[in-house]
């Protein structure tokens, strides 16, 4: 099944660039910015990769983000994750980026987002891998630097097609940032959120009818909830769920226990990603091959993942049915 993995096209639509800083670029951009890391070597970080809760992993996520200054280190971090996107026969990438974690520093929105823009436009040229970037709100802070980001980052609108909602998920409801997101939505930005990780099914409510959110990333708690279930079926709300990240942050203890099968067998519309791949061991691949075996996933339960992705994606109807034929060849 691996060589199928590989040959699949796919779409990652649960991808946290900053999640790609790989121990080596990070101390590349430390020593080029001049920055103090708190390790000593890529192999220190490496072995910090312990995580307790959604928490513990956010500060080190954090830690790393500070090396992040001009727009070179985030067209470098872009370019990074193409190359590997592009190894992995990844044809579509929608990315989620964190400006709140780099402005609060002093880095100009505008290094950001071009930056990536045109890290994404090169690798749309070199690779035919077509991208949407995603502004993501930081849930911790407030309610009014997610409008004030918002507001920032709109000058650069042509460069970014929806908005999301992450960081630390306990504690901090999707309720409270409904206003940012209907602002959002009349600017014709496509709207996601995180929900049903570590909070609760009632979070996934939330998603869907205060931020009215089209996509639920993560969501795997949802089957909590029959009537949440019945929804997400009935609506066809894809789920972007991340094994490898759910075990790693304990939301599973072990990959075996994941209750992927569970979401496929309620028909709901399952994809998978890799979240922040630098940080939890494996990009979308290592992702497709740690459920197929664990679960013994059959070439068709493979295909329907992988096209589900697709079905999921902001992509034009015929570029969507290009790729799901090729699927289908397969």
């Amino acid at each position: 099944m691996k060589s199928l993995i590989q040959r699949m096209p796919k779409a990652e639509l649960h991808l946290h660039i900053e999640g790609t800083l790989e121990p080596e670029l990070m101390f590349e951009f430390a020593s080029r910015n001049r920055v103090a890391l708190t390790y000593k070597s890529p192999e220190e970080v490496r072995k910090a990769y312990e995580f307790s809760d959604l928490q513990s992993f956010l500060d080190i996520y954090y830690e790393g983000t500070r090396v992040m200054i001009r727009d070179r280190d985030f067209h470098d971090l872009a370019r990074a994750y193409l190359n590997k996107a592009h190894e992995q026969n990844v044809r579509h990438a929608e990315v989620f980026f964190d400006p709140q974690a780099h402005t609060e520093r002093g880095v100009p929105m505008q290094a950001i987002i071009e930056g990536l823009h045109h890290a994404f436009r090169e690798g749309e040229r070199e690779f035919g891998i077509s991208s949407a970037l995603i502004l993501c709100f930081l849930r911790h802070l407030s309610a009014a630097a997610a409008m004030q980001t918002l507001e920032a980052a709109l000058p650069y609108r042509e460069y970014f097609s929806g908005v999301g909602l992450d960081s630390s998920e306990r504690g901090h409801p999707p309720e409270k940032f409904t206003a940012v997101f209907a602002r959002a939505r009349q600017e014709g930005l496509f709207v996601v959120a995180h929900a049903g990780e570590e909070g609760p099914p009632d979070y996934v409510w939330q998603a869907l009818d205060a931020l009215q959110a089209s996509r639920i990333d993560h969501g795997v708690r949802c089957m909590e909830d029959p009537a949440l279930v019945a929804r997400l079926r009935s609506e066809r709300v894809p789920l972007t769920v991340c094994p490898l990240s759910n075990v790693k942050l304990r939301v599973f203890d072990r990959i075996e226990d994941h209750n992927l099968k569970q979401l496929l067998d309620a028909g709901l519309c399952v994809t998978i990603n890799s979240d922040d791949p630098a940080y939890f061991g494996g990009y979308i691949n290592e992702n497709f091959l740690a459920i197929h075996n664990a679960f013994g996933f059959t070439k068709d339960e493979l295909h329907t993942l992988a096209g589900n992705s697709f079905e999921a994606a902001f992509l034009p109807e015929e570029r969507k049915r290009l790729i799901l034929q090729e699927l289908d060849q397969l």
